[in-house]
């Protein structure tokens, strides 16, 4: 009996997982998908494995490549490659967006005491005038969905969870 109920709530983690890579797509992209990811899953067992990928590059007459090409790309998804992920990995691509872990990494360098916050004003300050540098209306755009407190601090790893997942709140 518990093994059923952590095999239902597996089952519900997974679908509340791939419910918003399937969002990211109209539903004709994803049936483009499938069909892309049926053709490079050479023996069907719903999962692309290094075999999958060299006998692949096989049909489309590029026979040498290397075991280690091939891992590197295996290892993009940390983990067994299936549709789910698979989608996962080109929604990435296509929305330009860096996993979460990057992003975060990148805002804990203006955290110098490891609050998990950033001052909103300081960091306005930062992307109007440093490397690729922001518009008014740009900052205040990527402000909008910020999730800032009272005392004018974003609370960055929201934040990195609202870039990479989208906001619930456009969802709904």
């Amino acid at each position: 009996m518990a093994s059923k109920k952590a095999a239902n709530r597996r089952q519900r983690g997974a679908q509340k997982s791939c419910s918003n890579v399937f969002s990211m797509f109209e539903q004709s992209q994803i049936q483009e998908f499938k069909e892309a990811f049926g053709c490079i899953d050479q023996d069907r067992d719903g999962v692309i494995k290094k075999q999958d990928l060299k006998e692949t590059y096989a049909q489309l007459g590029k026979l040498n490549v290397k075991d280690e090409e091939l891992d590197e790309m295996l290892n993009e998804g940390k983990g067994p490659i299936n549709f789910t992920v698979f989608l996962s990995l080109f929604g990435e691509k296509l929305n330009g967006t860096d996993p979460e872990d990057t992003i975060l990494a990148a805002f804990k360098l203006f955290d110098a005491n490891a609050t998990g916050f950033v001052n909103k004003d300081e960091f306005r300050r930062l992307l109007m005038n440093q490397a690729d540098k922001f518009t008014a209306e740009e900052v205040d755009q990527a402000f909008s969905v910020a999730p800032i407190d009272v005392a004018g601090n974003i609370d960055y790893k929201s934040l990195c969870y609202i870039i990479t997942h989208g906001d619930e709140k456009e969802e709904s």
